[in-house]
């Protein structure tokens, strides 16, 4: 029966398009005509979405280590980091550094071992990179257990520079063990803010004097791009991302107004802010102080126009530093790993402006060794203040613990997690102090007292609760005699401690 005549003896509707009762089943595609592609887009939002399926099945977690070169405790134009890190996480506000020097300090964060330990004591080739065993740090334990590595920034001082060493010298595009990805400032020019040069993954990449040049946001961009192709995937990653603000600027003028450069949409954010003079600014009297301190002359009016400058370059250089995290927060987030996820703040050392006439770090001051130390993460409380001592011999411990790996040697530092979880733990902890200085020198810190011996330059006492700025030393007062005697007995028995010996 034709359909027309079908309807009509029947009353049912035709509906374009629609099939009759007996008509045939339509074909499927034109014959000779290929089903059509998907397109480039959806393509990969079907790899993505395979990619966060994946992701789910995550097991261990994601870690990001944020360090800055050169910052002292202070959090001052870090607005978006303290509440984005600090906010959401725990801080640590007697965070120490045990080596204050940018090379040690780096090389104990990834071994978790004094520097009498893991041989680095300066920041010059052999004792600086050339001294570390690269075949056994943090990178190597992470990438070995299944963890994708980046460093993206400033590695340790001497990386990619030739300096008249015996063979093997440093090569330009030499990629350390334990690491997936390598974005590191190398041939001597790590501390330029532009016309630098990048190891992208072994290729050197020169960058110019562009505005979208200027280094930390170019680092960013890195670290971000990792993050973005790794957050989606199940396999966990660590990175290391370590801009070198605030550290003063290779090859900066004295007519200069910032020392180093900040970003240039940041440029004199800070100009109407006063510098600070804490009380051991340019301190008159020295004469309790080791040789090396009481032999400074007083700062001159030129000392201190260059000591300002350098204050307002390094506020007006964290702002990028500040944005850059604020990305990083946000890319983890649109990565679905938020919940998954530990980002570390911190710094390799503080640096002495102006303190004790000193302008400079490895004095085992509290300008030089405190530094900031923020975790965010699924076992770091939100919004609180931890008061115990730490350092950040304890940071690859730490890590180590979260990621569920072995360290490869034995480490001198302990995890925080304890720390975090009770703010009791660890309150009577001593740390140890070394540094280059005096020949070879170390400290102790004690509860209120901290206890430095400067090999042959004379030894110091200082009581932090009383006197915070180290400005009257009682190494040589009758009544200080018993602790002064206490505390060099004890840092006799840790100063060359390793693994659980070690406070």
């Amino acid at each position: 029966m034709a359909l027309a005549a079908f309807a009509l003896a029947t009353g049912a509707a035709i509906v374009p398009g629609e099939r009759g009762p007996g008509s045939p089943e339509p074909a499927s595609a034109a014959p000779g005509k290929a089903k059509e592609k998907p397109t480039k887009a959806e393509r990969r939002r079907q790899r993505l979405r395979k990619m966060r399926r994946a992701n789910r099945r995550q097991k261990r977690p994601n870690v990001i280590v944020v360090m800055t070169d050169d910052q002292n405790e202070s959090m001052q134009g870090l607005d978006a980091t303290v509440r984005l890190l600090g906010g959401r996480g725990t801080t640590f506000t007697n965070s120490y550094v045990s080596f204050p020097l940018c090379c040690p300090s780096r090389a104990t964060f990834l071994t978790g071992q004094y520097s009498h330990n893991h041989g680095v004591v300066s920041t010059e080739l052999p004792n600086g990179y050339g001294a570390l065993d690269h075949t056994n740090t943090l990178p190597v334990w992470l990438r070995s257990s299944g963890y994708r590595t980046a460093m993206v920034g400033k590695y340790l001082n001497g990386y990619g520079i030739e300096d008249g060493i015996p063979e093997p010298v440093p090569d330009a595009r030499e990629i350390p063990p334990g690491w997936s990805e390598w974005y590191a400032l190398t041939e001597g020019r790590d501390q330029r803010r532009y016309s630098y040069k990048l190891n992208e993954n072994g290729r050197i990449r020169h960058y110019k004097r562009r505005p979208r040049d200027y280094v930390t946001d170019v680092l960013a961009s890195k670290a971000i791009a990792f993050i973005k192709r790794r957050a989606p995937r199940a396999k966990p990653f660590f990175l290391w991302f370590t801009p070198t603000a605030p550290h003063g600027e290779a090859g900066v003028t004295p007519d200069s107004g910032r020392d180093p450069t900040p970003a240039p949409r940041h440029l004199g954010r800070y100009a109407s802010v006063p510098p600070p003079r804490p009380p051991n600014f340019n301190e008159a009297d020295v004469s309790d102080k080791p040789n090396e301190v009481r032999e400074r002359p007083l700062l001159t009016d030129e000392d201190i126009a260059d000591i300002d400058r350098r204050h307002f370059g390094r506020l007006e250089s964290l702002l990028a530093v500040d944005e850059a995290v604020q990305r990083i927060v946000g890319q983890v987030r649109k990565g679905g790993d938020k919940r998954k996820t530990y980002i570390f703040f911190t710094s390799d050392n503080g640096v002495l402006l102006g303190s004790h006439r000193l302008v400079f770090k490895n004095f085992m001051y509290e300008e030089a060794l405190r530094v900031p130390l923020i975790v965010r993460g699924p076992k770091f409380p939100a919004g609180v203040n931890r008061t115990q001592p730490v350092t950040n011999v304890d940071l690859a411990p730490t890590i180590a613990e979260l990621a569920k790996v072995a360290p490869g040697l034995a480490v001198d530092g302990r995890s925080l997690l304890p720390v975090a979880r009770d703010p009791a733990y660890g309150a009577e902890r001593d740390l140890l102090f070394e540094s280059e200085v005096h020949g070879g020198s170390a400290g102790i810190r004690s509860g209120r007292w901290v206890y430095l011996d400067g090999n042959d330059d004379g030894v110091e006492l200082y009581d932090l609760v009383e006197d915070p700025f180290e400005l009257d030393s009682l190494h040589a007062s009758p009544g200080h005699a018993a602790i002064r005697n206490q505390l060099a007995a004890r840092l006799a028995q840790i100063r060359n401690c390793a693994g659980t010996s070690c406070p």
